[in-house]
């Protein structure tokens, strides 16, 4: 209990008790997870839903069908949404789990031909006597749970640290593509030894790659590098950094890729096989100790520079193009989920007086933005974290709407 003395004056008496009755900047702010949001945008208002609350740092979402939303969870737990209901027991969890807490899952994609095979695509972390890699496997979802789960491709990318990515993504034709990356556990420790980075400009290894695979983890025979010497077959582009996020453009067909750059230069790169992307000589970024990344840092024969980049960082976490028609005006739109910046970026090409105009969505609610993708409803949906770190269990799935609805 607060006492006050006498040498108060009777004015700032009344003004200190009239403070503790006024709620923090916190408090007055409602949570996104107590009830719906309406934000302006560009044009209108949009109707911010949340779907589902106490998840821990969810990371990929799927949709097997209008009710149900399958997330995968960091600790390792794949869990669903039905009607919106969290359920309580996990569907599967992922062999590298070991606890409540770690890095032990990671995306999630479905079969083109889900309805009939009800296959359901997984990749995370792998332990082996040679470190960390990634891995994917594979299960049938049969009502709540995951069965007949096997392991189908395993990269070759073993380090003790650096970042996996592990963005899984099938094409219409059921060919699937896994972004792996550079492992270079040295990128944050103040040096500029890019020995670690270099692996994502040799062709005998899977770190710094995106790989092109079947259905069943083999090796499609129509790849850039089948018949190489010493060159990986699954490799379909290289010189990567941290890939997360892949969307097929819904007019040309080609494959579009978002990663993560170093300190600043975050790209989107249109995918072509056996193309080099430059990392770690090319980079619009700089070395965590804010060196260029090299003496011939933006361009180099033979290496293909970004559709797209941020300096500063947003940290692209997802992609996705808008084809649905909740949001006629956003038609083949590009979305973009950005972690440090905490929104969700709309990019609307070729307008009259911008070519490439973006917009920030969601920055009122302070979420970090892990996956975008569009529902089979035709909304638009994200799973969030608030914080990169702890042990919080309160990640978000929300559901993005049009206000006049």
């Amino acid at each position: 209990m607060i006492t006050y003395r006498a040498r108060f004056s009777p004015v700032l008496l009344v003004v200190l008790l009239a403070f503790r009755g006024v709620p923090s900047r916190a408090q007055q702010t409602p949570s996104i997870a107590n009830g719906p949001q309406i934000l302006d945008v560009q044009g209108g208002k949009i109707r911010v839903v949340p779907v589902a609350t106490g998840l821990y740092h969810p990371w990929g979402l799927a949709f097997p069908d209008a009710r149900t939303i399958l997330v995968t969870e960091r600790n390792g737990k794949l869990r669903m949404i039905r009607d919106g209901v969290l359920l309580p027991e996990p569907v599967w969890t992922s062999p590298s789990a070991s606890g409540a807490t770690g890095d032990a899952l990671h995306f999630i994609v479905l079969h083109p031909n889900f309805a009939q095979n009800r296959w359901v695509y997984v990749s995370y972390p792998k332990r082996g006597e040679r470190g960390i890699t990634l891995a994917v496997a594979r299960g049938r979802l049969n009502g709540t749970q995951l069965t007949d789960v096997q392991e189908i491709f395993v990269a070759d990318a073993w380090e003790t640290g650096g970042n996996l990515a592990g963005r899984v993504y099938f094409t219409p034709d059921a060919t699937l593509f896994v972004t792996v990356g550079d492992r270079d556990r040295l990128c944050c420790t103040g040096t500029e030894d890019n020995s670690l980075r270099m692996k994502a400009q040799k062709l005998d290894n899977d770190a710094g790659k995106t790989l092109r695979l079947r259905d069943d983890g083999t090796v499609p025979p129509d790849n850039p590098f089948v018949g190489r010497a010493g060159a990986r077959p699954e490799i379909f582009t290289y010189g990567h950094r941290n890939g997360y996020g892949l969307a097929i453009h819904p007019e040309t067909g080609v494959l579009w890729q978002a990663e993560i750059g170093p300190m600043g230069g975050d790209e989107v790169n249109i995918l072509l096989p056996g193309h080099n992307y430059g990392w770690p000589l090319v980079s619009t970024g700089r070395n965590y100790t804010g060196t260029l990344v090299s003496e011939e840092p933006w361009a180099r024969p033979g290496m293909d520079n970004p559709r797209i980049f941020w300096v500063p960082s947003i940290s692209p976490s997802s992609i996705i193009f808008y084809t649905g028609d909740k949001f006629p005006k956003w038609k083949n739109n590009l979305f973009i989920g950005s972690l440090t910046q905490q929104q969700l970026v709309r990019m609307a090409f070729n307008q009259p007086s911008q070519a490439e105009r973006r917009e920030g969505l969601l920055v009122p609610l302070h979420e970090r933005i892990r996956d975008v993708q569009q529902g089979p409803d035709g909304y638009i949906y994200v799973a969030t974290e608030h914080s990169t770190g702890g042990d919080a269990a309160d990640g978000l799935v929300l559901r993005i709407e049009p206000a006049d609805q």
